[in-house]
């Protein structure tokens, strides 16, 4: 047999061998935000809910920090950390929302059968707020200091265990 037969060969082990050690490497299903440490983008959404204004770059720049959260009614596991939200908010948390590409009619309903821990909520249809604060899904929540600058990011739902860290993260935002 001619040595360039082995060619094909070669390259399907080469192949394998890529393929495996990426297999046995960790996988990192969250990607976080570049805008850490940046002040939020410009921004004004009209309302989301009929009974809450809705949300501007502006209203994070009065010297509280707050905490941005980015949902959906559409959204199953934001549906999960509506009582983390909410006990967040009884802890004394000013939580604003981002509803992403929802109709009020749903957001409504979402927020009638769940709770409203929300002061404002803004309407993001294009997804445009939650891509420019580096946002990559549903839900996400962050914390704002009083300048407008996002000092932290939690991925994914808010669990029972997160909520001593997100009220952690707001009060070093004080500071």
């Amino acid at each position: 047999m001619r040595w360039w037969w082995w060619i094909p060969l070669a390259l399907f082990a080469l192949f394998l061998g890529v393929a495996a050690y990426q297999l046995t490497q960790p996988k990192d299903e969250f990607i976080p935000s570049t805008m850490i440490g940046e002040p939020l983008p410009e921004f004004d959404l009209r309302p989301a809910a009929a009974d809450r204004p809705g949300l501007s770059d502006a209203y994070f720049r009065d010297g509280t920090p707050k905490l941005l959260n980015i949902w959906a009614s559409w959204c199953v596991p934001c549906i999960a950390e509506a009582p983390q939200l909410e006990r967040l908010r009884q802890s004394g948390a000013e939580i604003v929302g981002v509803a992403i590409r929802d109709r009020p009619q749903d957001v409504a309903g979402f927020l009638a059968r769940y709770g409203n821990p929300y002061s404002r909520i803004g309407a993001d249809d294009l997804s445009e707020v939650q891509l420019g604060i580096g946002s990559s899904g549903v839900p996400e929540t962050f914390v704002i200091d009083g300048q407008g600058r996002i000092i932290y990011q939690h991925i994914g739902d808010v669990r029972a265990e997160h909520v001593p860290l997100l009220l952690e993260k707001l009060r070093e935002a004080q500071d």
